[in-house]
């Protein structure tokens, strides 16, 4: 069944946004916001780039490359771990 979605106030970068959000999500979309906000001051303070947009498209690029990092080596673990179920029972089977 949906659940209707609450309003939810977002600061970044010293602006606030109202954002529909199911009542279920909100503490992920703060924790969200803030990790965003935190990767727009640190852009923002290394003084290399200039303009909202700018800052916005650079923390985008930079959370995106640490999902993607962490999402390959998610991966890797998973074949990791399959490999090994795989030797552990193909030599359960041997001593049967």
């Amino acid at each position: 069944m949906a659940t209707s979605a609450n309003t939810t106030k977002v600061h970044i970068l010293d602006k606030e946004y109202l954002i529909a959000c199911p009542p279920e999500e909100q503490q992920a979309l703060q924790q969200s916001a803030q990790h965003l906000d935190n990767q727009m001051r640190a852009i923002r303070s290394s003084g290399k780039v200039h303009g909202l947009e700018r800052i916005a498209v650079m923390a985008a690029l930079n959370i995106t490359h640490e999902f993607i990092k962490k999402d390959q080596a998610h991966s890797s673990s998973q074949g990791t771990a399959l490999r090994l179920a795989t030797k552990i029972d193909d030599f359960l089977k041997d001593i049967s």
